[in-house]
């Protein structure tokens, strides 16, 4: 059988409520979780042995990293022996940005077993591979058959709800030369959650209907930016260094470090792009 080789898009956060901590240990979340034009590449080579054996162009991956966990949830639930797999990576998404890379690429991987094991999971058992790998997972698991999509997300991400996504949306991507913990980011937000601080953020019903407003009009903001800015006063600096340069929307992806700035016009954000290059790692990208 020949090697397959598969896409995994990264995603980007538009307005991100964090709610208050389950009884499970999770938090619930609300959310807008967009695809975009930057991805990695996963070369699936079946083996004869019944092993994910997973290499990376570009970085040293952990024994148990997520491309790992997806083969394991996915014998586990399907209760059967897969095919053998060899990946090769080719990492192109930021580790620890809040782009969502490790688990599109474990998304990406399920769905290449489902062809190679000639087998087509059900929504629940997907689901159930999912909790299995991580919470974004379950996103990139309702995405098209390119890896592509739009969603309202809740829950802990499990709830996602496909929505007629905007094509129309330059984002500059900066990377701060930080890495903003997603546990130490959680335990900022609880802290801030004592205080009883409240939002101006758009409840869930509302996020859509702002979204297909002009960029200009947005109020989807991101609980962990404010109390994450501080912490990493280099994300804050990114942020008003975009909206100073003209972008009328600049935020936080997931939680973080990931900066965007977004734009409707292509020119615009080339032009705030090269202003900023000089003194920021910048990525001009498209939703998809």
């Amino acid at each position: 059988m020949r090697e397959i080789t598969v896409k995994a898009y990264a995603k980007i956060n538009f307005g991100l409520k964090v709610l208050q901590k389950r009884a499970d240990g999770f938090h619930n979340i609300e959310s807008i979780f967009q695809t975009i034009d930057l991805f990695d590449e996963l070369i699936v080579t079946p083996v004869p042995k019944m092993v994910c054996e997973v290499h990376c162009d570009s970085m040293r991956l952990p024994e148990n990293n997520t491309l790992v966990s997806a083969y394991n949830a996915f014998c586990d639930v399907t209760g059967k022996n897969s095919i053998g797999v060899n990946v090769f990576l080719k990492k192109r998404i930021p580790s620890g940005g809040g782009l969502g890379g490790g688990s599109s690429d474990a998304a990406a991987l399920i769905k290449v077993l489902e062809k190679l094991n000639k087998i087509k999971l059900n929504e629940e058992k997907l689901d159930l591979i999912s909790s299995k790998i991580g919470s974004d997972v379950f996103f990139f698991m309702h995405c098209d058959e390119e890896g592509k999509g739009c969603a309202l997300v809740s829950g802990r991400g499990e709830i996602v709800h496909n929505i007629i996504p905007r094509h129309d949306l330059f984002l500059l991507l900066i990377f701060p030369k930080v890495s903003s913990s997603t546990k130490v980011a959680y335990e900022l937000v609880d802290k801030e959650f004592k205080v009883e601080k409240k939002s101006d953020a758009p409840d869930l019903d509302e996020f859509e209907f702002v979204y297909h407003k002009p960029l200009k009009e947005w109020t989807l903001a991101n609980t962990f930016t404010p109390v994450v800015a501080v912490h990493y006063e280099e994300i804050g600096r990114a942020i008003n260094e975009l909206k100073k340069a003209g972008c009328c929307y600049a935020e936080m992806s997931g939680s973080g470090s990931t900066v965007f700035g977004a734009f409707t016009e292509r020119q615009q954000a080339e032009a705030v792009s090269s202003l900023l290059a000089c003194a920021w790692n910048c990525k001009l990208v498209k939703t998809v």
